[in-house]
């Protein structure tokens, strides 16, 4: 009994020494205790939903308006040339100029390979030798038409004499059947003569066919470069055989040049003729552009669409067949900004928010995500202006009446 009474007096004056001595340090102690107690219950009430004397369940909410936002459309594709063609022969014959090596840049019409001419000349000589020749039969018959018209008016008086003498009778029947037989001879003889100079005139231009023929035989010998470019193979050798079909020269042409991508049929819609398009090589240079085809017939395999981007190229320092990002500007569309956790599922898997409807009442809506930032994600689908639960979402269904307390938006 002694021992417990000392140790009640020893607790009896260390509190009167605490409250007598140490007063500041230990009311300031229990205020710092006091208001550590008061924010952690003022943190919970914030995180946790409380439920009201009627059964609705309180929630923090906040009141979102839809933004105009620009997307864009992603493709990986690559470079590609304006134009590239390997330039053919037309006919057969020995190169007999000297090559151009590739990587020399050719101007449009600048020779690319040259073949030796052989008979073809003398050939283009006797064709317009036998278009002078016809040329010359033409008056020939043309004279033979004439005569054979004046024959004609002749025939045509004896018999119209022949015939009035017939009737008045001063001539018998048999001259007036020979003056008739007359007539149908210069008509016949005017017939020929006309066929005649539709033959010559025939024989013009049969001869001007094989003028033009042989002409443009000696116009195949020279090839020339169909648009100002680049080489990228060498011309043919000289002294090489050329047969109809085989290769002279590839040439390709840089300026501009074309990037090319392919769109999923889900993002086709989105991109128009015209847009504009900036681009990324896999060097790190950032180009820009504007779509200048898209098609319009799908990829059998890939089901995709091909999209082509045109580029200003005048340096050529952009190659054909390099790797590039492209990216291709569509019209803007109507997003909020959400925070990520504000985002949840519904029972079937869907990605949505629980917003507040008319009355207070809880309800889902599905939502489509459009872009990832560093201040929130971007949804669409949402009406242009709606209430969403940000804070206490995940213990409310649809129906639930709810009690929000509203937060500011952001920016």
């Amino acid at each position: 009994m002694r021992i417990m009474s000392i140790i009640s007096a020893v607790v009896v004056l260390a509190l009167l020494y605490l409250v007598v001595f140490e007063r500041d340090r230990l009311l300031g102690f229990a205020q710092v205790e006091s208001a550590r107690e008061t924010a952690e219950t003022s943190e919970v009430a914030q995180q946790e939903p409380a439920a009201t004397a009627k059964g609705a369940v309180g929630v923090v909410a906040l009141r979102s308006f839809a933004q105009t936002i620009d997307s864009a459309v992603i493709l990986r594709g690559r470079t590609e040339a304006a134009r590239q063609v390997t330039v053919a022969a037309e006919t057969s014959g020995l190169v007999i100029s000297e090559p151009l090596r590739k990587g020399a840049t050719v101007s449009v019409g600048e020779t690319l390979c040259k073949l030796d001419p052989g008979a073809r000349e003398a050939s283009l000589a006797e064709a317009r030798a036998r278009l002078l020749e016809a040329q010359g039969r033409v008056p020939e018959a043309q004279a033979a038409v004439a005569e054979a018209n004046a024959r004609l008016r002749e025939a045509e008086i004896n018999l119209n004499a022949a015939a009035q003498l017939s009737q008045d009778g001063f001539a018998s029947e048999t001259r007036l059947v020979s003056a008739q037989a007359a007539m149908d001879g210069a008509k016949a003889g005017v017939q020929r003569a006309n066929s005649g100079v539709v033959s010559a005139q025939a024989g013009i231009e049969a001869a001007a066919a094989a003028v033009a023929s042989a002409e443009r035989e000696i116009d195949r010998l020279t090839i020339r470069a169909p648009f100002s470019g680049l080489l990228e193979t060498d011309t043919a050798e000289l002294g090489s055989l050329m047969q109809p079909g085989a290769p002279c020269a590839t040439i390709i042409q840089l300026t501009p040049i074309k990037l090319v991508g392919f769109v999923p049929e889900a993002d086709v819609n989105k991109i128009t003729v015209g847009a504009m398009a900036g681009a990324r090589l896999s060097t790190g240079r950032q180009i820009q552009g504007q779509v200048t085809f898209l098609s319009r017939s799908a990829d059998d395999t890939t089901r995709t669409f091909r999209v082509e981007v045109t580029v200003p190229n005048d340096d050529l320092s952009i190659s054909d067949g390099q790797t590039v990002e492209i990216l291709v500007s569509s019209n803007g569309r109507a997003a909020h900004l959400l925070a990520q956790s504000t985002l949840t599922l519904d029972d079937n898997g869907v990605l949505g928010v629980r917003t507040i409807t008319q009355g207070n009442i809880a309800k889902f809506m599905p939502v489509t995500l459009l872009r990832d930032t560093a201040e929130g994600v971007w949804v669409t689908d949402l009406p242009e202006e709606v209430t969403i639960i940000t804070i206490g979402q995940e213990f409310v269904v649809d129906g639930v009446e709810v009690v929000p307390t509203y937060q500011e938006a952001k920016g």
